[in-house]
């Protein structure tokens, strides 16, 4: 089994907390890269890959997809 492990997402689902402006501040510092909140797009081509024949040796690892997140 593999996974993806995102930031946050602008989804409809975060929309309410990425709304607090001092939530979004301390989200954005944290991602350490680009500073930016994630979108879609951002993790729609881990998952094609992971469900492609190109992944079929890949097992049990996570995609790490977080701007930099987890290396703070």
């Amino acid at each position: 089994m593999n996974a993806i492990a995102p930031t946050f997402i602008h989804t409809p689902g975060t929309e309410g907390m990425l709304a607090d402006a001092e939530f979004r501040a301390d989200v954005l510092e944290r991602i350490a890269g680009p500073h930016r909140i994630g979108q879609l797009s951002d993790v729609t081509g881990a998952v094609v890959f992971l469900a492609s024949h190109a992944a079929s040796l890949i097992t049990g690892d996570t995609i790490m997809i977080d701007g930099g997140w987890t290396a703070r």
